[in-house]
């Protein structure tokens, strides 16, 4: 297991998602739900990649299932990873929409449930971690 890598993109994740926060403060929820799903990718990378695992791709939900399946992730996880899949692409890009910018259509609900699934991933990132010294040590 490699710690250093694993803490390089969990503190990313968590700074990351504390971003979101700020964005929400603002009364930018495009963008808080973006980084709320990258904060949950990141988390989710930095478990791969303190693992030895490949880490490519964006879709969360697929990175749990297809390679981290082996760690029996919790539906819930599952259910709050496609969530936050459909926050990569649309709140960024004007052209996701037939008329208006993303800013017009995500709101402070969208944020906050956002910002609070992408915190139930990276705690089971975390918890997660930990387990895996634990059997490791």
């Amino acid at each position: 297991m490699d710690e250093s890598e694993y803490l390089r993109w969990i503190l990313f994740s968590r700074r990351t998602l504390d971003s979101a926060r700020s964005d929400l403060k603002r009364g930018d929820c495009n963008w808080a739900c973006f980084k709320s799903q990258q904060a949950a990718e990141f988390a989710v990378k930095a478990l791969l990649r303190g693992l030895g695992m490949p880490s490519y791709g964006h879709s969360l939900s697929r990175l749990l299932t297809e390679t981290l399946g082996v760690l029996r992730c919790d539906d819930k996880i599952i259910q709050a990873a496609k969530t936050l899949d459909k926050y990569y692409v649309p709140t960024r890009y004007p052209n996701a929409w037939v008329e208006g910018s993303p800013d017009e259509y995500y709101t402070r609900k969208d944020a906050k449930e956002a910002i609070r699934l992408a915190g139930n991933i990276i705690g089971w990132v975390e918890d997660k971690w930990k387990s895996l010294k634990r059997e490791e040590g």
